[in-house]
């Protein structure tokens, strides 16, 4: 969620309850925030969230280019008031990240075992001079990255493509009405597309392509990995995660306010569903 709307975007996701941070925690971020945007140059920062671990938390912040889709940088703080900038992984790396078990430690200097490699594979890492090994730092950025693809989203409208390809917040969107805030299909995943090519040509009947570049969350497997419910009185509608139990969406229909938070473990929780939902044929 946006930094500079951060008391109220936590208010509307939590329900009134802060989303869980303590007041000086919240104080802490409305201080430093924007002096990340400041210091970094960013053109927009959001705050993502926390990812809690054993001995400590990770409070994670991004920060946004003009291109909206371009990669952001991410940073993490253990107080909300020094930060420091998460540097992306190689896809090696990310992919054994995806897949270590259990809970982050909370210290950034902890080193995890590779979790599955090959006699092959671990010779020729080796002979890169490569340690089979990962820093949580790395599994931090990797897990941020994966959240972020399954279940970063936004409302339908919010963003515009130019024709030369960037992405750019649009000036013009005001908001869902409340009867399409509440359907999946007016929300989209904010990462790289990859089920447009499979929509027919009477589904792209009514598209935008300025608006309608993203994928929609109606056709998201497993099936019923979200909940949609209006509150407040039809105030605010929010979107919750199941697969990844934490993450909080918020949009007040007819207005530009939106965004999304996410406070957990950062584990997946493929166990809520039955195996046929995973796998459909």
């Amino acid at each position: 969620m946006e930094a500079e709307g951060l008391p109220g975007g936590l208010e509307l996701a939590a329900g009134g309850g802060g989303a869980g941070l303590s007041p000086e925690k919240r104080a802490a971020l409305g201080a430093s925030l924007p002096l990340l945007k400041r210091d970094y140059r960013f053109e927009a920062v959001w705050f993502w969230g926390c990812v809690h671990g054993v001995r400590g938390t990770y409070y994670i912040a991004q920060g946004l280019g003009a291109d909206r889709a371009a990669p952001r940088s991410r940073l993490y703080s253990l107080d909300c008031v020094e930060w420091s900038l998460l540097t992306p992984v190689a896809k090696e790396v990310g992919e054994q990240a995806e897949k270590l078990k259990g809970r982050f430690q909370g210290d950034p200097s902890f080193q995890y075992e590779y979790a599955e490699v090959s006699a092959e594979d671990a010779e020729r890492l080796l002979e890169d001079g490569t340690e089979l090994v990962i820093k949580e730092e790395d599994r931090l950025i990797a897990t941020i990255d994966q959240i972020d693809r399954a279940v970063g989203i936004v409302p339908r409208g919010a963003f515009v493509k130019t024709p030369l390809g960037s992405v750019h917040e649009n000036r013009n969107f005001e908001g869902l009405s409340l009867t399409e805030a509440k359907k999946l299909s007016s929300y989209f995943h904010f990462t790289e597309p990859s089920n447009l090519k499979n929509k027919t040509l009477l589904e792209k009947a009514n598209w935008d392509p300025s608006t309608d570049f993203l994928d929609s969350l109606e056709h998201d497997i497993p099936p019923g990995s979200w909940t949609v419910q209006p509150e407040k009185g039809g105030a605010v509608v929010v979107l919750r995660s199941l697969l990844w139990p934490g993450l909080t969406f918020y949009h007040v229909p007819m207005t530009k306010q939106y965004g999304y938070v996410y406070f957990g473990t950062a584990c997946l929780q493929l166990t809520n569903f039955p195996v046929w939902q995973l796998y459909p044929k």
